[in-house]
């Protein structure tokens, strides 16, 4: 399929899963059998939610959680893998990530049920031990070796968007853009040889506005925000970002951490780690590992201000390596302060 043809037409493929949608953008002729990959693509997505969803009592994640501690369960190869990142996240964010979080979600809301007080209490009281400190994986074999809940939503979806990935890519289809949710992965160019170009939100709760956007070409990016999943309890609106330390949800936050990655789990990961973590350590940390991130932060006039840290979001951006091309093609009106 050549890019620079004349005889492609914009096809656009959309599902549900996870309580949202997926999406997949490329061109192609008249010889893609549309109808095919779509039920691809609905199967890649749907294979993952049944791995791992909290929703779904007969989950794989939800048997692993129902398991005794100490003893090894089998799991698929593709839950254990996302198992294996988030420790590895979890490691090098200091905690800041926890797939051991599952406890809390449940109780403050964010799960199946409603938020109940007495387990809201148990989970911020509960004695916590991360993770990556009481979870071991040998190949697709998994074990707790103490008391843990995991929850998959802060990797998950991304894990998602990955899998379409490489649905599309294992269809011949080289130059794409597939996104759950808002989390994306761009593969290759447009027909006209122009990177892909996807909107960083607005932090903005009542309106779905740009804040800037970006060109991405091999490459995946992920947000996570304070303003579109909450919960409001006894009159205080709560972000569903958990914090490992408290328990609870995160009292003060950026209004929305937005990172770029060479996979779209890894994005969507460090973007709850970097949540938690804030502004000042979140950045400093990122510089350090060499990812690429931006901090949205509300003033105390409301205004959003911007801080960046790697080569995309510095202030003469350029082109980084693992994550492929990418670049800050606009800024919003907020812009960087």
């Amino acid at each position: 399929m050549s890019r620079m043809s004349t005889e492609l037409a914009r096809i656009a493929l959309n599902g549900p899963t996870m309580g949202t949608r997926w999406s997949a953008l490329f061109f192609g002729g008249g010889d893609i059998d549309k109808e095919a990959v779509r039920r691809a693509l609905q199967a890649a997505a749907d294979e993952v939610d049944e791995q791992m969803s909290t929703w779904k009592p007969d989950s794989d994640l939800m048997r692993l959680n129902a398991a005794p501690v100490g003893e090894w369960v089998a799991v698929p190869a593709q839950l254990a893998a996302v198992l294996g990142l988030g420790i590895k996240i979890g490691r090098a964010s200091g905690g800041a990530f926890d797939i051991g979080m599952g406890d809390a979600v449940t109780a403050w809301g964010f799960g199946p049920g409603e938020a109940a007080p007495e387990r809201i209490r148990a989970a911020m009281n509960a004695p916590r031990r991360a993770a990556h400190e009481t979870l071991e994986i040998d190949g697709t074999h998994v074990r707790k070796t103490a008391a843990l809940a995991l929850d998959l939503n802060g990797i998950a979806k991304g894990y998602g968007v990955d899998r379409l990935h490489e649905t599309l890519r294992d269809h011949g289809i080289a130059d794409a853009l597939v996104g759950i949710d808002g989390e994306m992965r761009a593969t290759g160019i447009r027909p006209d040889g122009e990177a892909w170009t996807i909107a960083v939100e607005a932090p903005d709760p009542e309106r779905r506005t740009p804040h800037s956007i970006l060109a991405l070409k091999d490459a995946a990016v992920a947000t996570s925000g304070d303003y579109r999943h909450w919960v409001e309890l006894r009159g205080r609106r709560l972000s569903h970002t958990m914090d490992p330390a408290r328990g609870a949800p995160l009292i003060a936050s950026p209004a929305s951490v937005t990172v770029v990655a060479r996979t779209c789990a890894e994005a969507d990961a460090w973007a709850t780690a970097l949540m938690v973590l804030g502004p000042d350590r979140g950045a400093a940390l990122a510089r350090r590992t060499g990812l690429d991130a931006l901090f949205l932060l509300r003033d105390e006039d409301a205004k959003i201000r911007g801080v960046g840290a790697g080569r995309l979001f510095s202030d003469e951006p350029e082109t980084i390596s693992s994550a492929g091309s990418v670049q800050l093609a606009a800024r919003g009106r907020s812009g960087f302060q």
